[in-house]
This record gives structure tokens, C-alpha cells and sequence, in this order.
């Protein structure tokens, strides 16, 4: 369960950057597009220090 919660987490992470960095592209949506970066991140940062900690026990 360890590594399917860390591949999810990599490929939301690695999304995220990808969203942020073509934000400057989407015409008309680059502040919805940034934003939605930057939560896709947020994500892929609080599975493994939220969701796997419980997992754990």
C-alpha cells in the first residue's frame, strides 16, 4: 500500500508542477490553473505526511 500511495503522490506532485509551469499558456485561465497547481501539490504533500503516518500503526 506504501508504494501505490508514494507513485499516486509522485504522479500528483509531478502534475501539479507541470499545471503551474503551462499556467502562462491557457488563455483566460491562468490564475485557476496556477491555483489548481498549487492544491494538486498541497495533495501530494499530505498523503504521505498525513494519510501513511496513520496507515502505519
Amino acid at each position: 500500500m506504501n508504494i501505490v500511495a508514494f507513485v499516486l503522490s509522485f504522479v500528483i506532485f509531478a502534475g501539479g508542477l507541470v499545471l503551474m509551469g503551462y499556467a502562462p499558456e491557457i488563455e483566460g485561465l491562468e490564475l485557476v490553473s496556477f491555483l489548481g497547481g498549487i492544491l494538486a501539490v498541497s495533495l501530494a504533500v499530505a498523503i504521505p505526511a498525513h494519510v501513511l503516518k496513520r496507515a502505519d500503526r
